[in-house]
């Protein structure tokens, strides 16, 4: 069994600096609202940590047969 998160942007990221941007494109995201499936490793919790104001995030375990 695999983790999965899903990690939806819920705030803009208007005036935020830009590496914080570059971090929420790198993720797959830009608008909000819109959602992502991610593998649960730590290269991405680091990334979501870093952005943890503008996104939610759940964890899914996934079958992998």
């Amino acid at each position: 069994m695999g983790r999965r998160l899903k990690v939806k942007q819920i705030k803009s990221y208007i005036g935020r600096p830009k590496k914080q941007r570059a971090i929420l494109r790198g993720m797959g995201l830009g608008k909000l609202q819109k959602s992502v499936y991610l593998k649960d490793a730590p290269e991405i919790r680091g990334m979501i940590k870093k952005v943890e104001h503008l996104v939610s995030v759940e964890e899914y375990e996934v079958d992998q047969t």
